[in-house]
């Protein structure tokens, strides 16, 4: 048992005293393990290359070919999980083992690495920043700026969140067009984007060449489908109820890594799937910690501390939830038509 001092109040205080000791409790689980992340970093892309092929050994047999399809769309989730994992230097020991397995992920999460690396730093850094909304990986508009919006703009944005067409067209569209070329390339790493391109083009060559159409068609479903889990992964991870925003001076950046980010109970075989990126809250409040070590050093944290987590219950409402009421603090549904123009008075 590691001695802390209990606060079960600090999700609702934050106080300097507690994020210390929150602090100091979290870094007892920041040590890397080249051996654990090794493990899973080889057996993971078994998984991976095991069931593609079993993928297209079952076509066209449906009933085999859909289950295997989900299930390597979720590897290549967790693949994608450690390549973020490289990109904060906390797989590996040093710098230069999680450049290169970050660098070995790249092609088959279609994410260039470095840029991944830059622009995700960046979201780490304006956490919870109102002012700073273009390093979210999904945009959220405040009731005030929805209130003051013109009808297009409106319509364009229930489009944008609604998750019918935000999880299957912004997963195809992230992962599979956007990643081509994706924002700040061109300062980042511009060649190393397009070396990106030719290896994942050369990937796709050779499926085709061993295994033809059904190939290729098994490989866009695996894309498919884990461009889904991404998205709605990456929606859940700052898009809920009690989820937290502000504004500089007053932002906390403490308060929007624990009560901005999410912690998700969605069980123990989904936390393997995704490499325990559902418990977003902790990472985001010391990225230090190894993704193998996440689950439990948060399990640990309960023992000590009240955590607010989202159960699948939760987890789905949070999708018909669309605005930031900066006066309430809290995510809301989109206003009824009656109330679609009463004036918002700014939070203080």
């Amino acid at each position: 048992m590691h001695a802390i001092s209990s606060h079960p109040e600090i999700t609702q205080t934050y106080t300097r005293e507690a994020e210390r000791e929150i602090r100091r409790f979290t870094r007892d689980w920041t040590k890397r393990n080249d051996t654990l992340a090794a493990t899973s970093y080889a057996l993971t892309f078994i998984a991976y290359f095991s069931t593609l092929a079993l993928s297209i050994w079952a076509w066209p047999a449906a009933w085999a070919v859909v289950p295997l399809i989900v299930l390597n769309a979720f590897i290549g989730v967790r693949l994608y999980v450690l390549q973020h994992d490289t990109g904060h230097n906390s797989l590996f020991s040093t710098s230069r083992m999680n450049t290169i397995a970050g660098h070995g992920l790249s092609v088959f999460t279609l994410t260039p690495f470095a840029v991944m690396q830059h622009n995700h730093n960046a979201h780490h850094s304006h956490l919870g920043n109102l002012d700073a909304r273009d390093t979210t990986e999904i945009f959220t508009m405040t009731l005030r700026e929805w209130q003051e919006a013109s009808t297009f703009r409106r319509l364009f944005y229930r489009l944008y969140r609604h998750p019918l067409l935000l999880i299957p067209v912004g997963g195809i569209y992230t992962y599979a067009i956007a990643y081509r070329w994706p924002k700040n390339a061109a300062k980042v790493a511009p060649f190393q984007v397009l070396m990106h391109n030719v290896g994942l083009a050369l990937w796709v060559l050779l499926l085709w060449y061993i295994a033809g159409i059904p190939g290729l068609v098994v490989y866009g479903g695996t894309v498919f489908a884990a461009g889904c889990i991404g998205v709605f992964l990456v929606y859940l991870q700052h898009n809920f109820e009690d989820t937290w925003w502000d504004r500089k001076p007053d932002l906390n950046p403490a308060r929007a890594a624990l009560q901005g980010s999410s912690a998700l109970d969605l069980g123990w075989w989904f936390d393997l799937a995704v490499a325990n990126i559902t418990y977003h809250d902790i990472h985001h409040f010391n990225a230090n910690i190894p993704s193998y070590r996440l689950r439990e050093c948060h399990r640990a944290l309960r023992q000590h501390y009240e955590v607010q987590t989202i159960g699948w219950g939760e987890a789905l409402r949070s999708f018909t939830l669309k605005l930031w009421d900066e006066n309430q603090g809290r995510l809301v549904a989109f206003p009824k038509a009656q109330e679609q123009r009463v004036p918002v008075v700014p939070a203080e």
